[in-house]
């Protein structure tokens, strides 16, 4: 049967991204074409040893290479690809070189793993994915090359819905999910947790799993009153009225990137700030207190400067803070400082709380995240989301507007912690807040159905949940508290 029947017939691919033609190459041409394989192999490395982030690493690698479009596709979708799948990957591995992963040394491992994605989920020939991939190892790594070239032979023997049968035989229902889909078991208990508790049906898991290893598009957001959408390249996203999807994997070749009138940034992101921004409150400072990186903190201080207003923007990190001043260095009306959210004063107008969370609403763009949090990390953040919701409400001007929201729809991070915060509030005679009806605003900004981002109802007013599955966003979280005047 011809190959690429039977690769059309695999289940779990990727992108289906070609790998660059170029037949007949001399060494040094060959070099080039072999440079896809070596970046994501290198940053492979670096996430597995250093604890670094692909969606950090590989940006700054691909602008230093400055390769041509098709490669660095190649490029991206060898690494996010790698990485989505890793738990499946990883089961394959261990059946086809009979040791588990934790006795293969990092660099042998990286290159099957990579090798795997290629022969498994993308449209890559199996000479290709074999002989390439064993020459990225070769270099530095030349007497396990032999070992990667016979692990990988044996993976290229069958295709991934055999191995898919294989890897899961015998397994629960919750284990075949989490090789198939990637994601730890217990990460898959808290989606089907998280999607009830949110009120959608828990048919919907797969869908969402899936989603989670779908490509995700770059998004930009080009800054309110510094540039309309419309001058920016790529097509308008269907959520966000201020956003495009680019075509590209180095957005900071677009000008407006570079000199910041516009960021990169997921459309659910983008929503969180004009939510807030579009909600009415009295005149007076704003305040984004866990602002770094500082995409929201962008799109708040484009629209106070339309109202004359400014944003106080704080981070308890430094190198955060200096990434807020990047991302807001087109704007004069933001003052950004290294400050606790906890010790805000106000009063503010308007403050944005985007809490540190586990980011499982994110797995999509960072996928290696899944593989380094633990159920315990959940425990440990809430005390503080708590803390920060508190501070919040408390430096709130009266009449003004709090926005909660996490990058994540786990139920202890997001419906749990504003439930808990008004009711701890209203025991010490803090029933002073109104919970606006969150899904409506963003219906307003979208022109979409509320009801597609709706949570849970509490005293005639809505949280609202974005999903990856649903609104081919992060899955961001939203409450809108407004406090009496």
């Amino acid at each position: 049967m011809a190959e690429s029947a039977g690769r059309d017939r695999r289940r779990g691919r990727g992108d289906r991204v070609r790998p660059p033609q170029n037949r007949g190459a001399s060494q040094g041409e060959r070099a080039g074409k072999n440079l896809p394989r070596r970046i994501a192999w290198e940053v492979l490395l670096d996430v597995a040893t250093k604890d670094a982030y692909a969606n950090l690493l590989l940006p700054a690698r691909l602008s230093r290479t400055h390769m041509g479009a098709q490669d660095a596709a190649f490029t991206t979708e060898l690494t996010y690809g790698a990485l989505r799948r890793q738990k499946f990957y990883d089961a394959v591995i261990e059946i086809a070189s009979s040791r588990t992963v934790d006795k293969i040394d990092p660099e042998p491992l990286a290159a099957m793993r990579l090798g795997a994605h290629q022969l498994l989920s993308m449209r890559v020939p199996n000479h290709a994915a074999l002989s390439e991939t064993v020459a990225v190892v070769k270099r530095t790594a030349v007497k396990t090359a032999g070992f990667v070239n016979a692990v990988l032979r044996r993976i290229s023997e069958a295709e991934a819905d055999v191995w898919l049968d294989r890897v899961t035989a015998g397994a629960d229902e919750t284990a075949r999910l989490a090789i198939e889909h990637s994601h730890p078991e217990w990460i898959v208990r808290a989606l089907t947790q998280a999607l009830k508790g949110h009120g959608r049906d828990a048919s919907e898991l797969e869908a969402l799993l899936a989603a989670d290893n779908a490509p995700a598009k770059v998004g930009v957001s080009a800054l309110p009153g510094l540039i309309d959408r419309s001058e920016l390249p790529g097509g308008p996203t269907p959520l966000s009225p201020i956003g495009v999807t680019l075509d590209t994997a180095v957005p900071r070749d677009v000008a407006a990137v570079a000199d910041g009138r516009a960021r990169v940034q997921d459309e659910g992101s983008a929503l969180v700030a004009l939510a807030l921004a579009e909600v009415d409150a009295p005149t007076g400072t704003w305040a984004d207190l866990c602002a770094g990186p500082g995409g929201k903190a962008a799109i708040l201080a484009a629209r106070a400067a339309g109202e004359s207003t400014t944003l106080e923007a704080f981070d308890s990190s430094e190198h955060r803070v200096d990434l807020v001043r990047d991302s807001t260095k087109a704007l004069t009306n933001v003052t950004a400082a290294v400050r606790d959210g906890r010790d805000a004063c106000g009063p503010y107008s308007k403050t944005l709380v985007d809490v540190p969370c586990s980011g499982l609403g994110a797995l999509r763009r960072r996928p290696e995240a899944r593989y380094r949090r633990r159920p315990e990390d959940i425990t440990a953040l809430t005390g503080l989301q708590r803390e920060l919701l508190a501070a919040a409400l408390d430096a709130c001007a009266p009449g003004g507007v709090v926005a909660y929201s996490t990058c994540s729809p786990h139920y202890a991070e997001t419906v749990l912690i504003v439930d808990e915060v008004l009711r701890l509030r209203a025991k010490t005679g803090g029933a002073d807040i109104e919970i606006l009806d969150t899904p409506e605003v963003l219906s307003a900004i979208t022109g979409t159905d509320a009801e597609s981002f709706a949570s849970v109802t509490r005293a005639g007013g809505r949280y609202a949940q974005l999903w990856p599955h649903v609104h081919n966003s992060d899955g961001m979280f939203l409450a809108l508290l407004r406090k009496a005047k």
